[in-house]
């Protein structure tokens, strides 16, 4: 039933729990639809004023992205599943990966939800709601 219809699976990945219960869910699609995942992540993007100041802190957090982006592709492998990963910088996380997904044809973008913060994003984070309520390829939520 799905062998032809998620070729081509876009996972967001930031390294938390449920990020990480999502690009599970991706590897189950790509298993069923022998298809290949993506694993994207956007950087913060700073002003350039503070670039000098804040280059310690993005180096960690390229490190951090590199480690669960890795850590993500052996899990895709053990499962024969390709892998690749796409590290963007964005002031604009939701729109990247909305614009990256339409303009790259993916099937569906798989997302973990998050489950904490303001009532209004009980079930779903700033993020996954954003991309949810902005794209029109299929969008499956993680929780």
């Amino acid at each position: 039933m799905l062998k032809n219809r998620f070729k081509r699976i876009l996972a967001t990945l930031d390294g938390s729990a449920n990020s990480i219960r999502g690009m599970n869910e991706a590897i189950s699609l790509a298993r069923q639809s022998e298809g290949t995942i993506t694993g994207i992540y956007v950087l913060p993007g700073f002003p350039s004023e503070f670039t000098s100041t804040l280059n310690n802190y993005r180096e960690y957090l390229l490190k951090k992205t590199r480690k669960f982006m890795s850590d993500a592709k052996t899990s895709a492998g053990r499962h024969g599943i390709d892998f690749e990963e796409k590290i963007l910088t964005s002031n604009d996380t939701v729109n990247t990966i909305v614009n990256f997904a339409k303009s790259d044809k993916f099937d569906i973008i798989v997302i973990g939800a998050r489950g904490s913060g303001s009532p209004k994003s009980e079930f779903f984070g700033s993020v996954s709601n954003g991309i949810l309520h902005s794209c029109s390829i299929p969008v499956l939520v993680v929780k």
